[in-house]
């Protein structure tokens, strides 16, 4: 349920969809650095990567964590090449199963950028089989979350 749950919000697990190898702008994640330790914050810096993220916001980056909503019923899972309508390889699944609360499969996987933008039509490659992909925002579920 954890499992499904995340995904569906387009949450993070720590060793599938990040790594000490991702950034937080290559990952989606510019909303976890509170905004005055941000690049025009009061206090900007002061955290560890903080010049290669500063960097990375001003020169871009080469991949981006995107959400992928398969075009069909088969499930895309974690490992499973992304590739563009030529067939060549520009991404892989981090993260994906079943949405419960969509009742349809979904996914995350890293792409090169110039393919990230939303609705951009790609194919992940399940046992030798193309399943047409979809790059969609996230969450795939609207939050809830309320502060008490």
């Amino acid at each position: 349920a954890r499992d499904s749950l995340r995904l569906e919000a387009g949450l993070c697990l720590y060793g599938h969809d990040m790594d000490t190898t991702t950034t937080p702008i290559e990952a989606s994640l510019l909303w976890a650095i509170s905004k005055v330790r941000r690049a025009d914050g009061t206090r900007a810096g002061g955290f560890p990567g903080a010049d290669t993220v500063f960097a990375q916001q001003q020169a871009g980056v080469a991949r981006k964590r995107v959400g992928l909503l398969p075009q069909e019923r088969t499930p895309v899972r974690e490992g499973a090449q992304i590739v563009d309508q030529a067939g060549k390889v520009v991404g892989e699944v981090c993260s994906g199963g079943f949405g419960p609360t969509l009742g349809a499969p979904v996914a995350m996987g890293y792409v090169d950028t110039e393919h990230a933008a939303l609705d951009t039509a790609l194919f992940a490659v399940v046992r030798g089989k193309q399943v047409a992909l979809k790059v969609s925002k996230m969450p795939f579920v609207a939050q809830r979350y309320y502060r008490g």
